[in-house]
């Protein structure tokens, strides 16, 4: 991936503010949902969540109970209809995932270089949730900015033998755990296709390890086979 990014404005801080009031109001009412060890994201200064993705809800999920306004990069597909008009108003980062999309890219960056968050699915698409590869927008961008990463673990939010488009009942139970911040440690002399592949190495290890220990600690997941 190029390390040149089309020039691009950072949404305005207040549109995930609203979005992220709007949201815990949701999952505090219609779900019950849970953040454990927010007090891991740090408050202030560029920050990267990495999350794991099984189901719809992830994402709204993540940027409701995350405890700062996040920007996620959300799929160029999703920007139709009410939805699509609701999460634009929210500050959502659209990405086309066919391409290296530097336009979006270039987007999160600049929100991470004025001191805000950012939120990435860097499995790209919905499956098992278990973090078995992912793509390298994430790492580029992390690389980039300097930006510290938290690894995110959801559960809940897929409904067992259902698709992935399918919402947990009224009532039910989804948490999400917040993992230790770390930053990306990769030789600075290497090539930078060298260096890229090896800071998303290490963002998948510690985003399918996070994942991992969440399931252990806090019960039944949404673990998919």
């Amino acid at each position: 991936m190029s390390s040149a990014a089309t020039p691009a404005r950072a949404p305005h801080p207040r549109r995930a503010t609203v979005g992220r009031w709007i949201g815990i109001g949701i999952f505090h009412s219609l779900y019950r949902g849970r953040a454990h060890h927010a007090d891991r994201v740090p408050r202030t200064g560029p920050v990267v969540l990495v999350a794991n993705h099984a189901a719809f809800l992830d994402g709204p999920f993540v940027f409701s109970l995350a405890p700062r306004p996040v920007n996620f990069l959300v799929k160029q597909e999703a920007f139709t209809g009410f939805f699509g008009w609701l999460i634009r108003t929210v500050g959502q980062i659209p990405i086309d995932r066919t391409v290296g999309d530097r336009t979006a890219l270039a987007t999160a960056a600049a929100v991470l270089e004025r001191g805000g968050a950012v939120g990435i699915f860097p499995e790209g698409n919905r499956g098992t949730g278990d973090v078995e590869q992912v793509n390298q927008g994430a790492a580029w961008i992390a690389l980039r900015t300097g930006a510290t990463i938290v690894p995110v673990a959801v559960s809940g939010t897929r409904v067992p033998g259902s698709s992935a488009d399918a919402w947990p009942r009224p009532g039910a139970r989804l948490d999400v755990v917040f993992g230790e911040p770390f930053e990306l440690a990769v030789p600075t002399d290497a090539p930078g296709r060298i260096r890229l592949r090896m800071a998303s190495d290490q963002l998948r290890d510690a985003l399918a390890s996070h994942v991992r220990r969440s399931r252990v600690e806090n019960g039944p997941s949404t673990h998919v086979h």
